[in-house]
């Protein structure tokens, strides 16, 4: 897909926090989900390293119902809430819930931001996650698959506060966008500002410099922000199926 034609009709709009969800029409609509450090970057290298599939649930205890349903050895149950790992829970970053082993189970994910940004999506014709890890691989998808229809990106955001990381990654998205679009009145305010702000940045900088980033450099864990701020490494697309679960 890469040197794709020029496409028109589609039009891109950035949404600075999943709260402005709320209330807002999405029936058919494209979202695409991003929460870099580290939701949307860990259900990518999840569903890369060999995950079946990933569950995303709004909150620990809505975790650990669905996990209840799930055949014993069949499910890896991974997640945080403020940056803290739950009780009983798999590591929700993304190189060491690869360590801890995901191959062939299904993740069940719950996260601060990204799988609650995920849920309030479900009203959309279709939802991704995205991260800038698999940037390039989700807009030659979408490109493909939705060459007309309204983009929507989505910053999971923190506690109503736009996410530097998010961000610098929909800015990311929204530039490999703009090389197919013929006007660049397709892109909205907040695309082209998210745009002139990764134009402008060092992704692993910027994630560094950001809250989310300076916490990980206070637990140890600069490799995974150095992880997550590569760009298009990985191929995998997650979309959101029928059944609320994310494939490949």
């Amino acid at each position: 897909m890469r040197g794709a034609s020029p496409t028109s009709g589609a039009r891109l709009h950035v949404l600075l926090r999943k709260e402005e969800l709320d209330g807002l029409r999405l029936a058919g609509k494209v979202v695409v989900v991003l929460d870099v450090l580290f939701a949307t970057t860990t259900i990518v290298t999840a569903l890369a390293r060999g995950a079946t599939d990933v569950i995303p649930t709004l909150d620990e205890w809505s975790a650990r119902a669905r996990a209840s349903e799930l055949p014993e050895g069949s499910f890896v149950a991974a997640g945080e809430l403020n940056a803290i790992t739950l009780d009983g829970f798999a590591p929700p970053t993304p190189l060491a819930l690869s360590e801890h082993g995901i191959a062939g189970r299904t993740l069940v994910y719950s996260t601060t931001n990204g799988t609650v940004a995920i849920e309030r999506a479900q009203g959309a014709a279709q939802v991704y996650a995205a991260a800038l890890v698999n940037a390039q691989a989700v807009v030659d998808h979408v490109i493909a698959s939705h060459p007309t229809e309204t983009v929507l990106l989505v910053c999971s955001g923190s506690a109503g506060a736009v996410n530097l990381e998010d961000l610098v990654g929909a800015g990311c998205l929204v530039d490999l966008f703009a090389r197919h679009l013929t006007r660049e009145g397709d892109l909205t305010d907040a695309a082209l500002s998210a745009r002139a702000v990764y134009l402008q940045a060092d992704p692993l900088d910027a994630l560094m410099r950001a809250r989310v980033g300076r916490m990980m450099r206070d637990q140890q864990l600069v490799h995974e922000v150095e992880f997550a701020a590569q760009r298009s490494v990985l191929d995998v697309v997650p979309r959101v199926h029928a059944d609320g679960r994310l494939r490949a």
